[in-house]
């Protein structure tokens, strides 16, 4: 179980091999509380990860599109969390990315969707949303 209290965030593990940790979160404020029915760690695993919308395939044709656009070799690592500036975007190479899978799904993204397009994971999943908005 996971409870936010505050500013930091405390798992309990229903394993006895794992200990109880408390990971400080900055930025966050006026949380009484959050609960996790089922979240799983690995004994030493201090990683949380929040799942997304995006389908898996959705995230690799966008690695597949930023990794075309920035020229990235074929063998570099470009994940959902993967942030453009990181990958060595400016922001004209973002306009280009957004519009490069505008064309790619056949959608259309307005300006401040696309400003706050900062991570491939991001990318995904407002293409997601899109998709589903335009299907409805």
């Amino acid at each position: 179980m996971a409870s936010l209290t505050g500013a930091s965030l405390n798992f309990t593990s229903l394993s006895s091999s794992f200990q109880r940790t408390q990971v400080p979160l900055r930025g966050i404020s006026n949380v009484n509380s959050v609960s996790f029915q089922s979240i799983r760690m690995r004994p030493g695993s201090l990683r949380f990860r929040v799942s997304c919308a995006a389908k898996p395939e959705t995230v690799n044709k966008v690695c597949e599109i930023v990794r075309k656009q920035l020229a990235l070799p074929e063998d570099s690592s470009v994940t959902g969390e993967s942030k453009f500036a990181a990958l060595g975007a400016d922001s004209l190479d973002t306009v280009e990315i957004v519009m490069g899978l505008e064309e790619e799904f056949g959608i259309s993204v307005e300006e401040e969707s696309a400003q706050s397009i900062t991570t491939v994971q991001d990318a995904a999943d407002m293409i997601e949303k899109l998709i589903k908005s335009k299907d409805a």
